[in-house]
């Protein structure tokens, strides 16, 4: 049992360790486009509501789903929670130590994105690539700031709850000496 614990625990750190990047910062400065079959509106409560073929940009970041909610706080931050078979999402990362930034894909049958935390949670068949890096579970959790990944079979289960699995497929990175002889 002790040494299942720790094979789990090394999974689950390989797999933070798996997708690193951080979205591109300029994203934050950019303005919300949407596009849908419908809108309503409650500007009072600063809710929006988009159905039907919904496409949400905000910089790199792209959000296709069947329904988004939008909404904004007192401050200006805005939040959204989508939902579709499936979400999809897609954003570019900063560039890292010299490199060009990496796109990270992921899909869920929902998907909340949180600007003022800088979070994007995953829930109900969740799956993000990063490069050729991948992660599956039931529900993920991407917190840009710390750049912590947490994958679950179930929101708030331990990473091996009974009925559910995570998966990592987890590519060998070459060292930057490979890649600068190319």
């Amino acid at each position: 049992m002790i040494l299942r614990r720790r094979v789990l625990l090394a999974a689950a750190l390989i797999a933070v360790s798996a997708f690193p990047a951080r979205a591109e910062r300029a994203d934050r400065e950019r303005p919300t486009n949407v596009e849908a079959n419908r809108m309503t509106s409650d500007e009072a409560r600063r809710v929006s509501i988009f159905e039907g073929s919904v496409l949400l940009t905000k910089g790199t970041i792209t959000v296709r789903a069947e329904r988004i909610v939008v909404r904004q706080d007192a401050d200006g931050f805005q939040y959204a929670s989508a939902t579709g078979a499936p979400v999809r999402f897609r954003q570019k990362g900063d560039p890292a130590g010299g490199q060009e930034g990496v796109w990270i894909d992921g899909e869920a049958l929902r998907v909340d994105i949180d600007e003022k935390n800088e979070r994007v949670e995953l829930h109900d068949n969740a799956r993000i690539t990063r490069d050729q890096d991948e992660v599956r579970g039931s529900y993920i959790l991407y917190d840009q700031r710390s750049e912590f990944f947490s994958v679950s079979s179930a929101k708030g289960a331990p990473a091996a709850a009974p009925g559910g699995r995570v998966r990592a497929v987890i590519q060998p990175k070459k060292p930057a000496a490979d890649k600068d002889a190319k």
